[in-house]
């Protein structure tokens, strides 16, 4: 008789244990990355009355005969399914899709979570505001003109320097995509030509350029058909704030020329074929670089500044028509790139799906400054709750795979969202409905041995 009271006794108390999960479920159900969780049950101990016996020659076999002595919790699991995501535009809330958690740090102690509602401290710290935990990733570093973000490194805080500065870049290398008219009319000879027969027989490209100290300097290619070669074009040189005496373009590698104007040819069917020094020696050896293509050094002093500055001119490839090219079509004049730029504070960010943080500055460069770390495990179901939406490791977690996002079997970061608490609503009013009447069972069952119990002393009266 008093084994049934006590089975409804675990009954009542592992049922309110259920009900308490609930509670905590459906009170976070507004908490951005919050995890739900679930109450597994299953019986404990049972008393055996008799053994099972074998089978004989003479009778067959006889199951045990057991009395459950109740149940109790088997395991509070976390249910780490993808939550929704809400969009608040603001770039530093921070959402995963699929696997994953940000890595936060305080002091040596390190957490993960999936809230991602990060902002800046004073000193441009990224941090979870609410309780200042730093978040963890790699900081960029600038390399030979190139920045490298090291994601096999150890992670670190992550510092944004809104207002830091771009330090100016002098151009290295102008890239040209122009079309000669063969039809463009020679310059006359025996005379002066005049300002009306040199615009028409010269065709000019203009590119702004930059030096060291970011300044801007103009740089300008003169194309002259030459009347006595075939498909023949002298290319001269002139940067605006150089010393013309010091003006030298040739061929790069080469350092023989001592002008600044080089000799480029094409073949019949209008892509370029070679480049040679010294327009006053037309078998001036030719120099193909960069995989067959014809680059030319111009060089230059600025003598109020103190600098000399070698510029390569990409003019295109051997027999390709992908840069300076002659057909019998309008002229243009288009030089599309050059590497160079002014100092420039750095304005505003974004942040990619792979967590890379990319600054943009108000000379219009942009330049990766980080890139966000996730960490992902082998079992979650094994990290510890520590408030404060925060998971820690625990030994059968697995230790933290960190890395960068879309890699191994972790998920894409999305900016401008926050993932919602994966609580479901109508699923858990349907689980405490459903706990609610497994507590009342219980309770009828205590309430029914207690009735019995009181038969048992009403026997002598």
């Amino acid at each position: 008789m008093m084994r049934s009271l006590y089975s409804g006794v675990s009954g009542l108390r592992n049922h309110q244990i259920r009900m308490d999960v609930l509670g905590n479920n459906i009170s976070n159900v507004n908490t951005i990355g919050f995890k739900k969780s679930r109450v597994n049950f299953q019986d404990i101990l049972s008393q055996t009355m008799s053994g099972a016996a074998a089978p004989t020659a003479e009778k067959g076999g006889v199951n045990p005969k057991q009395v459950g002595l109740g149940m109790t919790v088997a395991s509070i699991d976390k249910i780490f399914s993808q939550g929704s995501l809400q969009t608040t535009g603001l770039n530093l809330d921070l959402a995963i899709q699929g696997d994953g958690f940000f890595v936060v740090k305080k002091g040596e102690e390190q957490f993960y979570t999936r809230a991602g509602s990060f902002g800046l401290d004073k000193y441009g710290t990224l941090v979870n505001p609410a309780n200042g935990l730093r978040i963890q990733g790699w900081k960029a570093v600038k390399a030979g003109g190139n920045y490298i973000i090291d994601t096999k490194a150890p992670v670190e805080d992550i510092v944004i320097p809104i207002g830091g500065k771009d330090p100016a870049r002098a151009t290295s290398i102008i890239k040209y995509k122009s079309n000669l008219n063969s039809e463009t009319p020679l310059l006359p000879v025996g005379r002066a030509p005049s300002e009306k027969e040199k615009l028409e027989s010269t065709v000019v490209t203009n590119i702004d350029a930059y030096d060291s100290k970011g300044n801007i300097h103009q740089v300008k290619l003169t194309f002259t058909r030459i009347r006595d070669q075939k498909n023949a074009w002298q290319v001269t040189a002139e940067v605006e704030g150089a010393d013309p005496a010091t003006q030298i373009l040739d061929v790069a590698g080469n350092n023989q020329n001592s002008s600044n104007s080089i000799i480029m040819k094409f073949d019949n069917k209008g892509a370029p074929i070679l480049i040679q020094d010294n327009p006053a020696q037309p078998g001036a050896p030719v120099d193909i670089v960069n995989n067959g293509r014809l680059v030319a050094d111009l060089r230059v002093d600025f003598p109020a500044d103190g600098i000399t500055q070698t510029i390569s001119l990409d003019l295109g490839s051997v027999g390709g028509y992908d840069g300076i090219t002659q057909f019998s079509a309008p002229t243009s004049t288009k030089a599309y790139d050059q590497d160079g730029y002014s100092m420039g504070y750095l304005q505003s960010f974004t942040v990619d799906n792979t967590g890379v943080i990319t600054g943009i500055y108000t000379n219009g460069n942009k330049a990766p400054i980080a890139q966000i770390a996730l960490a992902s495990f082998v079992n979650p179901q094994g990290l510890t709750a520590e408030g404060d939406t925060l998971f820690k490791e625990t030994n059968n977690s697995g230790r933290a795979d960190i890395g960068p996002a879309e890699t191994g079997s972790r998920g894409k970061i999305t900016a401008g969202a926050l993932e919602m608490s994966n609580v479901d609503l109508a699923e858990a009013f349907t689980d405490m409905i459903v706990t609610q009447r497994g507590f009342q069972a219980n309770s009828r069952s205590i309430t029914t041995s207690d009735q019995m119990l009181q038969e048992l002393l009403t026997l002598k009266r």
